[in-house]
């Protein structure tokens, strides 16, 4: 049976607590590693050629599949389309200059806030 690999520790830049480092950071680093790649061999270089239009829309019909089989229920197609959002989504960080580490910081600010709580504190 093959070893599960364990997560990589790394301190993040803003002088914060170490965090691990997750697959998304390393699929992060390989899209990010694909701009200006040869759009007729790499997906991830077509999108790029495309423009941030074109990944937000494909990002958008990826989550509309998560939807549906979220409302059907089938855990195995959910799991694959969740596969699909994440990609697209950090596919338009990457176009946009955004950092996986930079959400994650935001997500560990928000932890243990109610929602409501951090909506209300929200600057519109």
């Amino acid at each position: 049976m093959a070893k599960k690999k364990k997560a990589k520790k790394k301190a993040t830049k803003s002088g914060g607590a170490a965090v691990d480092e997750h697959v998304l950071d390393r699929l992060y680093l390989v899209i990010d590693s694909r701009k200006g790649a040869d759009p007729d061999t790499s997906y991830t270089a077509r999108l790029f050629s495309r423009g941030r239009q074109q990944i937000a829309k494909k990002l958008g019909e990826e989550a509309v599949e998560a939807l549906i089989e979220g409302v059907r229920g089938d855990k195995g197609k959910l799991v694959g389309e969740s596969a699909d959002v994440l990609y697209h989504l950090l596919t338009l960080w990457a176009a946009t200059g955004v950092k996986p580490g930079a959400v994650w910081e935001e997500l560990a600010r928000r932890e243990g806030l109610s929602g409501i709580a951090e909506k209300a504190g929200r600057q519109n």
